[in-house]
């Protein structure tokens, strides 16, 4: 996936509710540049060591949780507790996270929605949603290399 330009990072912001300040652009731009994903200590010292940002930890955890819930980010569940944040496409999809490296794989397609659906009504829910993250070690940390995908 392509690093997209400060403008369609603004554009992303607007088109789901958020207000394009600085300090978010900021670290969604920082965020954009990550091909896997990154906990909130590690993007708030990147941001300041790297790109010697004024941004504070508190408002970079401010700002995550609100893109979390603005359907901006993903957050992923696999490094012992601590959420990990990653800009993805925003099609339905799901993750597959190798536990060694924490390389993230993005997977589109998705059978579960009829199944889910007969779940869900069996039960009395509606308005169903889902996220799926599979764990597992990639072909690189497994050292087969030629097994890896693009």
């Amino acid at each position: 996936m392509a690093i997209p330009t400060q403008g369609e990072l603004q554009e992303l912001l607007q088109a789901n509710g958020v207000r394009p300040t600085r300090q978010r652009l900021e670290l969604i731009g920082e965020l954009a540049r990550e091909p896997n994903d990154v906990t909130a200590q590690t993007l708030w010292r990147r941001l300041r060591d790297e790109r010697e940002s004024k941004v504070g930890l508190a408002t970079v955890y401010r700002t995550l949780a609100l893109l979390r819930d603005h359907h901006v980010i993903d957050a992923l569940n696999h490094r012992g507790g601590e959420l990990c944040y990653r800009l993805c496409s925003d099609t339905h999809h799901h993750h597959l996270v190798c536990r060694s490296c924490h390389r993230v794989v993005e997977i589109d397609e998705c059978d579960l929605g009829s199944w889910i659906e007969t779940l869900a009504d069996a039960h009395g829910f509606t308005d169903t949603d889902h996220r799926l993250e599979v764990a597992g070690v990639c072909a690189e940390c497994r050292g087969d290399a030629r097994r890896s995908g693009p």
